[in-house]
């Protein structure tokens, strides 16, 4: 403790030591025990004295210890040295954020490959939503993963998901309306002149008494962007609980949006050989595409 610091009061030094840290974590730790002065556990208002032995053992925030490898289960259905071909079950979070600092498929990646630790975001190069299901890639070295991202911008990636949808879809069509952050809620996304260019394309695989089957292909990969678009021309997904519609008692219901993604198709970074993965229905969307059939 350096001898400027007698008369001093002990939150007053730890912020003058660790300016990186709030005086609010500072006084946290002390109140937690992490931090003792000559062995001895202080109060944070305890006057020093000056050349005192100060330790500090932090406590990291979420933020600072999300990216750190988990041991948690993943559906690898393709794997080589340029890249992971990864089925994601719903209710997986693929990137940690807010409210989601752990246990996501990110710290899978970091436990399964740790060289992915040297790779942006663990190699990932696009995501699904948390409880959208289905197939996603990832790249295992930065050349890989600038050639994907190359292949994202110039929209040669196939993806194709199969959703159930509201409402009797009359025919296939092309959703075309630019996608931007809702000015009103800030965690939902809306088709608005401000934001990004983004196009859908739909085939109707069945339509059912109350709801259709649909196979969706992106053009582009804005955040939420087949639940918006499908929203925009009025047969919003199935179970989506932010624009979704709410289902009656006698309504077959299933406890996620109705959203997989199924097909995948991409240029190998390696060899340039064009390269195709399919993941079948998990099976709530089969059960519920069998109630909604029972309902006819």
């Amino acid at each position: 403790m350096p001898e400027a610091s007698a008369g001093l009061r002990l939150d007053q030094v730890l912020a003058q030591l660790l300016p990186q840290f709030s005086r609010t974590r500072l006084a946290a730790w002390v109140r937690e025990g992490r931090v003792t002065v000559d062995g001895k556990q202080p109060a944070p208002r305890d006057k020093l004295h000056g050349g005192e032995e100060l330790v500090v053992k932090p406590a990291l925030s979420p933020q600072e210890t999300a990216f750190r490898p988990q041991a948690l289960p993943l559906n690898i259905v393709y794997e080589d040295d340029a890249l992971l071909v990864i089925d994601k079950p719903a209710g997986l979070v693929v990137h940690p954020g807010s409210g989601n600092w752990e246990g996501t498929m990110l710290n899978a990646l970091l436990a399964h490959a740790p060289e992915l630790s040297a790779v942006p975001r663990a190699g990932i190069v696009h995501r699904l939503d948390k409880d959208t299901s289905g197939l996603l890639v990832v790249a295992r070295t930065i050349t890989a993963q600038t050639d994907l991202v190359r292949q994202l911008q110039a929209r040669s990636v196939g993806r194709e998901y199969c959703a159930v949808v509201h409402g009797k879809v009359a025919r296939d069509g092309r959703i075309e309306g630019a996608i931007g952050r809702d000015p009103r809620s800030r965690t939902r996304m809306k088709v608005i002149a401000s934001g990004k260019p983004a196009i859908t394309h739909y085939t109707v695989v069945e339509r059912l008494a109350t709801a259709s089957v649909l196979s969706c292909r992106l053009e582009t990969g804005r955040t939420h962007q087949i639940r918006v678009h499908l929203q925009k021309i009025g047969h919003p997904i199935w179970g989506d609980p932010v624009y979704g519609k709410r289902n009656t008692p006698a309504t077959p219901a299933i406890g996620r949006q109705a959203l997989h993604a199924e097909k995948l198709t991409l240029k190998h970074p390696g060899s340039g050989k064009t390269m195709h993965w399919r993941s079948p229905l998990p099976k709530d969307l089969r059960q519920l595409i069998k109630a909604l059939r029972a309902h006819e």
